[in-house]
């Protein structure tokens, strides 16, 4: 029997079936046999596939995000950076992820200016809502990153721009003030300013209920005190593709994963041995074949479609990309003789002559009422990446490891 890999195999007709309704795009391909699934599989089905891309439940963001929404400066970069990782062919998933499973965006809540506009020094606080950050995640980089327009106050001049974290105390005490990243750039510079704000990390995953407060300073080459707005960076009043925001990336800690719910065992079919005392002819060598059929017209081990559909799933409310991928599945017999290109296991070739035939002078050493056929499973994966809001209407981009068969073969 061939094996194919769980839990996406188990999916895969379920998956074909959801394909008989629901609105137009990319579509399952024609060989799926497709029925209507009822309002329970369909919570099942949706259930299923959440486990598979590690989530608890269904994320339902706060307002829906529409199109209107997208251009907003940390969807607008998450999605530049899922297209840079979905056109990378690197098999690991992404060589722009380096070594992130994931990466969250976080948009700026709250903003303050000292009460006093002529208060020195200058400086513009931020802060960030950290509660969604998962458990179980190491922060492997984190950025805070913000706009700044051409400036001519000052005029040509050379600012620094640091960043430091703000630690809250007592009530009747001043906020600690940790520093973090020191960037130098000139007043008439345009574009993002990123500063590296990881060294506040060990703190964020201690304290997951707080929110992270960051304090940005602009000081000239003399030591002078300039407003940060005057300086040219934006903040929350900026148009939304510009705004202020967050990105940080992860990688999952070691130890066990996230526990699934146990699934009933099912009895294994065993298909009874063919029995022959006849070798293959000598001219016919072992693992050559004619077609992608058998001796006997059943398909050998090989590739199939199977196409996994956000949509169909009503899911593109918080899903932003993409509509669906391709998992493909694994199907097809692994009878000897085994063709060099059904990427056989040399184990698999012996299991498959013991299975399915009988040599006189040997039969005390072969059972092949023992011993099952090889089977037809994935010799290569890889993965995907999924593009989503979570319940707080922050953007993440989680990469899932071996979601996609690449080749098949038999073990």
């Amino acid at each position: 029997m061939a094996a194919r890999p769980r839990p996406l195999w188990l999916l895969g007709l379920a998956l074909c079936a959801l394909g008989g309704g629901g609105v137009p795009g990319p579509r399952p391909p024609l060989g799926c046999p497709q029925r209507r699934l009822g309002p329970r599989e369909r919570r099942d089905l949706q259930r299923e596939i959440l486990a598979v891309l590690g989530l608890p439940g269904r994320p339902r963001p706060r307002a829906p995000p529409a199109a209107a929404l997208l251009p907003a400066s940390a969807p607008l970069f998450m999605l530049d950076l899922y297209r840079a990782v979905a056109g990378d062919d690197d098999e690991d998933g992404g060589r722009r992820l380096g070594r992130a499973d994931l990466v969250m965006s976080f948009v700026n809540m709250v903003e303050r200016d000292p009460a006093l506009g002529h208060q020195e020094p200058h400086w513009k606080e931020f802060h960030f809502d950290l509660t969604q950050i998962p458990a179980g995640e190491a922060v492997t980089a984190a950025e805070f990153r913000i706009y700044k327009l051409p400036s001519t106050y000052p005029l040509n001049e050379t600012l620094h721009i640091s960043m430091f974290e703000v630690v809250p105390e007592q009530s009747n005490r001043e906020s600690d003030l940790f520093f973090l990243d020191l960037q130098t750039l000139r007043s008439g510079d345009e574009g993002w300013l990123v500063l590296d704000v990881t060294a506040a990390s060990d703190r964020w995953l201690l304290n997951r209920n707080k929110d992270l407060g960051l304090r940005l300073y602009v000081e000239t080459d003399d030591g002078r005190s300039v407003d940060p707005g005057l300086a040219g960076l934006l903040g929350r009043q900026a148009p939304r593709s510009k705004q202020p925001f967050v990105v940080t990336f992860f990688r999952a800690s070691p130890g066990p994963g996230p526990a699934r719910a146990p699934r009933a065992a099912r009895p294994l079919k065993r298909r009874p041995p063919k029995r022959t005392n006849e070798l293959p002819p000598p001219n016919k060598l072992p693992g050559s074949f004619d077609d992608v059929h058998g001796s006997h017209g059943r398909q050998v081990c090989r590739r199939h479609e199977l196409y996994v559909s956000f949509q169909d799933l009503g899911w593109l409310d918080w899903v932003i990309a993409p509509q669906g991928y391709s998992a493909y599945y694994c199907e097809g017999e692994c009878s000897f003789p085994l063709d060099s290109c059904m990427n056989a296991t040399n184990h698999a070739i012996l299991q498959s002559l013991v299975s399915t035939v009988t040599v006189d002078c040997c039969v005390h050493l072969m059972k092949p009422d023992a011993v099952p056929k090889a089977c037809c499973a994935p010799t290569k994966l890889s993965a995907t990446s999924v593009l989503y809001y979570d319940g707080s209407n922050n953007v993440i981009l989680r990469k899932h490891r071996n979601m996609v068969v690449r080749a098949c073969g038999c073990h």
